[in-house]
């Protein structure tokens, strides 16, 4: 892919519409379609306003992979409505968003547009590995601020992060990194991950916040250049710095394996190309009524179409 690439992070999506689209929205059964309409009109507006040539939307197949809650336990534990053995937990999810996840996916695959999710693998997953291989400028369009960390200016590659719907998105480029965290794409990571996420269940270095984390990084570059100046007595750290770090060191050791997107998942091969005519018009229609998809689904095909 050498044209514009957009990677749908589609749960992030899917959630804001369903918070941000009123539960009146519903189909012909009463059924509400809150997300599954306010998602269309996403698209709808992503598309007419970015231009994407290809188009993927990137799935949690996984949403808590066991290789990451082997690492550390606490890894979104807090979202768990239902352990399972041998299968993925179960997320906790609002009990009239649940029944629409199925409708999206239905909806996406009969339009046409590439979905993708791979077993084992967050959908932060698969939006790194298409970012590692696009040979083009790539739009990261997500709610999820840890995706920060693929920010490239070099290989063209920002986040649009939706403010206020999609009609308001923020351009983050490495600019706006520097200015508002004092890192760039490649030191987003381990800004995170030495301060901590509550949302995601990672402990961060008890005493190191957002301001300390980015200063350290400034003067030792990395977690591999702030570990090694835990071990130099010379290394500008104060004495509380250095007794926090080294008790963290358990955690850091593995923290970043948890916090860094993959960039080698086993992506399946799947048409990418901004579909112009739907994949599948019968089973669309068929939705378009059992659902009432109405002027949503319509303003989408026709900004496809154009």
């Amino acid at each position: 892919m050498t044209g514009r690439l957009m990677l749908l992070d589609t749960a992030s999506l899917y959630f804001r519409a369903y918070f941000g689209v009123p539960d009146s929205v519903k189909a012909p059964d009463g059924t509400p379609v809150n997300a599954v309409r306010g998602l269309l009109d996403f698209i709808d507006r992503l598309v007419k306003d970015h231009r994407p040539e290809h188009l993927v939307a990137c799935m949690d197949a996984d949403w808590r992979p066991q290789w990451r809650v082997d690492l550390i336990p606490t890894y979104k534990a807090h979202r768990v409505a239902e352990e399972h053995e041998g299968t993925p937990d179960e997320e906790e999810v609002p009990d009239t968003l649940a029944p629409q996840v199925p409708v999206i996916e239905d909806v996406l695959d009969a339009i046409g547009i590439a979905r993708v999710g791979v077993a084992g693998y967050e959908a932060d997953d698969v939006i790194g590995t298409f970012t590692a291989r696009a040979g083009g400028p790539v739009d990261i369009v997500t709610g999820d601020r840890d995706l920060y960390q693929l920010v490239d200016d070099e290989r063209r590659v920002r986040v649009l992060y939706p403010v206020k719907g999609v009609g308001t998105l923020q351009l983050t480029d490495e600019a706006a990194l520097r200015e508002k965290y004092g890192v760039d794409g490649r030191g987003y990571a381990d800004l995170a991950l030495l301060r901590g996420d509550p949302s995601d269940g990672l402990p961060g270095v008890a005493g190191i916040g957002e301001k300390t984390a980015a200063k350290l990084l400034a003067e030792f570059g990395d977690l591999a250049g702030i570990m090694a100046a835990v071990d130099d007595p010379r290394a500008k750290l104060t004495p509380s710095q250095r007794k926090r770090l080294t008790e963290a060191r358990p955690y850091l050791a593995v923290a970043p394996k948890v916090v860094r997107v993959a960039d080698d998942v086993p992506l399946p091969d799947v048409e990418t190309a901004l579909p112009r005519a739907p994949h599948d018009p019968a089973e669309l229609e068929a939705l378009t009524h059992r659902w009432g998809l109405g002027g949503s689904l319509q303003r989408l095909l026709h900004t496809l179409a154009e």
